[in-house]
């Protein structure tokens, strides 16, 4: 398949664009566009044959949700059963934003979008480009993170060319992604409602609007046999091609134990994750790769370079990854979240 690249540059050519990209999802095709936290690969929502093709794409399980994404919230009526009080002020306060909505699904949603859910995910994302495509079709579009499944979510569209290129129609090139990291997934159809992934909309920002809402345990921790309800739910998932270990705690003690286990694995070619805080003090050692993920007073900046981060470790052809942890609380959640996930769950010195 040949896959066409484009990129708007505010000019009279941005609406032939816009025409090609309707047309290509209006006839079943996959068109890969930018949203403010990951690129999303977009088909059809309601077209059984796009849903499965984004599957295919990706390589992934077709039991694992897809994420229907769209223009204005009044669409919501025609896909879901009931909207909630506790989601409509959610939605008053975070649309168009970073979080996605778990409804009761209507009868137009095919079982191809939902994994054979009863439920279905919704958000509107808060992107110009992202917009302007949505706005352009009569659908919802459902758009997965746009990478071969199991890999470090896309932030640039040079990690989308690299994932699938041939695989897609269209990649739409819209710069590097604000937030970085996927939305927060919140499910409603449940008493309390539950956050089921951690993303920019933390806990502590949820609760402002229901002081009951609750976070799923197995955003840290692993369960065996989960059936996903939201994407990422998998526990491995985002995970670069080397060996990766997060080291949670204090930090001064993380920072020795990393250096320790540096030691220990001098016939490997080592990346490590480190902060503002901490970066100097791995300068002048044995290691391939050593990335700076920003400050742990600006912990969205760190949202933001975690992912590009992780493929960085790939080009490197890296042996083995040692990345910092973060505390559990606020955006630090989100951000241990695809840690613990890309690391597939191994940790020194569990916080």
């Amino acid at each position: 398949m040949k896959t066409d690249i484009i990129k708007f540059k505010g000019n009279a050519k941005d609406k032939i664009y816009l025409k090609k990209i309707s047309e290509t999802l209006s006839d079943g095709g996959l068109v890969v566009f930018p949203t403010e936290t990951v690129y999303g690969l977009g088909g059809n929502g309601l077209n059984k044959r796009a849903c499965r093709k984004i599957y295919e794409a990706k390589g992934r399980p077709s039991d694992n949700p897809l994420i229907l994404h769209i223009a204005e919230n009044s669409q919501l009526e025609e896909l879901v059963l009931e909207i909630p009080d506790v989601a409509k002020k959610c939605i008053e306060k975070f649309w168009p934003g970073p979080l996605t909505i778990i409804f009761k699904r209507s009868e137009i949603i095919p079982d191809e979008a939902t994994g054979g859910l009863e439920t279905v995910a919704i958000r509107e994302p808060n992107n110009k480009i992202a917009h302007d495509i949505l706005k352009s079709v009569n659908f919802p579009v459902a758009a997965p993170s746009a990478n071969l499944s199991g890999r470090p979510s896309p932030t640039k569209v040079e990690h989308v060319i690299e994932d699938l290129e041939g695989r897609v129609d269209i990649i739409v090139d819209g710069g590097h992604s604000v937030v970085g990291i996927e939305s927060t997934v919140l499910d409603v159809t449940v008493d309390p409602p539950m956050i089921l992934r951690p993303g920019k909309i933390t806990l502590e920002d949820l609760r402002e609007i229901d002081k009951n809402i609750t976070i799923d345990n197995a955003t840290i921790d692993s369960k065996s046999g989960v059936i996903p309800k939201s994407p990422g739910q998998k526990y491995r998932h985002y995970a670069p091609r080397a060996e990766a270990i997060c080291f949670g705690g204090r930090l001064d003690k993380v920072v020795n134990e990393i250096k320790k286990n540096i030691g220990e694995n001098k016939d490997k070619k080592i990346a490590v994750l480190a902060t503002d805080e901490t970066y100097d003090q791995y300068k002048n050692l044995d290691i391939k790769l050593l990335i700076n993920l920003g400050s742990r007073e600006h912990l969205e900046e760190v949202a933001s370079n975690l992912f590009d981060a992780l493929r960085r470790c790939d080009e490197e052809n890296v042996d083995i990854i040692f990345a910092e942890g973060f505390e559990l609380r606020g955006i630090g959640l989100s951000i241990m979240n695809r840690l613990l996930k890309a690391c597939s769950g191994k940790v020194v010195m569990r916080i």
